[in-house]
């Protein structure tokens, strides 16, 4: 089964690789690995959620919108494979950041929603290493931001 295939059994679309909003390009590729910038949960080119969980985001819309980051770092992956996201050979590590009041502990629970939707559509390759850290603002005053390191051929 190609990961297109499996794309489309979980009726997922991925969006059209979103631009830098600053001064970087959206990744850079070194050998067999492609280091994805930071990722925002832009959707349909708008935020889905911006300020801190819990006091302006629940930690179950933040979830999703850190689903929606590495979908957002899947498509920038894809843009620099010409498409080809069979040549994915693993995702090796996420960083995940999550703006966040003091005293939250939730973000290893907001990130598993950007680890557990690569799990589900590279199976054992989207197994990775990952950091969750809470943070005082993000770009944009976006509520998650991912990055992602991924091996390819």
């Amino acid at each position: 089964m190609t990961i297109q295939d499996r794309l489309r059994d979980l009726k997922i679309t991925l969006p059209a690789a979103p631009g830098p909003v600053a001064a970087y390009v959206p990744a850079v590729r070194s050998g067999n690995l492609v280091f994805v910038a930071g990722q925002v949960p832009f959707a349909d080119g708008e935020l889905m959620v911006t300020g801190p969980v819990p006091s302006a985001v629940t930690a179950t819309e933040a979830r999703a919108a850190a689903r929606q980051c590495a979908l957002n770092g899947l498509a920038v992956v894809a843009d620099q494979l010409d498409g080809d996201l069979d040549r994915v050979r693993r995702i090796v590590r996420l960083g995940v950041f999550v703006c966040c009041d003091p005293g939250f502990g939730g973000q290893p629970a907001v990130a598993n929603g950007a680890s557990e939707v690569l799990h589900e559509i590279f199976g054992e390759a989207g197994r990775h290493a990952r950091s969750a850290v809470g943070s005082i603002g993000l770009p944009l005053g976006a509520t998650v931001e991912v990055e992602m390191v991924v091996e390819v051929d």
